[in-house]
């Protein structure tokens, strides 16, 4: 698994598109800087573009990586090699490349201007770890749906409906069922309703962290009460953790089974 690993890992670094991704976040991270002044400002402006861009790309490089090496798979798959370690080792490869994309090219214009310096640092910290696991957690849903179906069109199709339902769609299904029932007791619904969605997870925590739950009113109250504890950080990164483990448990679940 190492070995394919390292070879998508390479594969991908040497592709132009990694380049471009880096780049982007480069000039993003300068661009924010330079019009903010203030490294707190220029995280909460970040927060509202990785929360949604990251998993987007996340989602297309997955499915995109999977339908372009689909003969290299195949030849792959000819040789003595656990089905699971081809597909596991593609995966991580993809997901390690992209967050090594974000990281370097978020932080190289933040550390150039003085991040380890100033109180913002933890704040940005949390903010790259956040995104680091959404890259996981879409790239593996990415696999699997490619993993699910042969048609490209399809797939495609299929990613791009998971990543709106998550980023917009599950957003306003979840505001309409708090308004439909608000004259119950939601508070435990809001919080399991959150947590089932690695996007919304990540939003939460980046806003307590950054101490602006109030814009949030009574809801913000009840995530400030749970998340913004040490018990609450720990149950949300362990949610991100499962949030990864399970479809990469199914991707090993389904190369196993599906017939090549």
């Amino acid at each position: 698994m190492l070995k394919i690993l390292k070879y998508s890992f390479y594969d991908l670094m040497r592709s132009r598109w990694s380049y471009v991704y880096l780049a982007f976040y480069l000039l993003l991270g300068t661009v924010l800087l330079f019009l903010n002044n203030d490294l707190s400002k220029a995280v909460i402006t970040l927060m509202n573009v990785i929360i949604v861009l990251v998993p987007l790309i996340g989602t297309i490089f997955g499915v995109m990586y999977y339908y372009n090496s689909k003969e290299f798979t195949e030849l792959l798959l000819a040789q003595p090699l656990k089905r699971s370690s081809i597909f596991l080792g593609q995966y991580l490869g993809v997901a390690i490349s992209l967050s090594m994309s974000l990281i370097l090219g978020l932080g190289i214009p933040f550390i150039l201007y003085g991040l380890f310096k100033s109180s913002a640092i933890w704040d940005f910290s949390l903010l790259l770890i956040t995104g680091a696991f959404l890259t996981f957690i879409f790239t593996a849903l990415a696999f699997n749906i490619a993993l699910s179906n042969e048609n490209k069109i399809k797939g495609f199709g299929y990613a791009i409906l998971l990543w709106l339902f998550l980023a917009i769609i599950y957003d306003g299904i979840f505001l309409m069922s708090l308004i439909m029932f608000e004259d119950y007791p939601l508070d435990k619904l809001s919080l399991v309703g959150t947590m089932l969605n690695p996007i919304d997870l990540s939003r939460t925590l980046i806003l307590l962290k950054l101490d602006i739950s109030a814009l949030l009113g009574y809801t913000g109250a009840i995530f400030k009460k749970f998340f913004g504890t040490n018990f609450g950080l720990i149950i949300s990164f362990i949610m991100l953790i499962i949030w990864v483990i399970l479809p990469t448990l199914r991707i090993v679940k389904k190369s196993r089974k599906k017939d090549f």
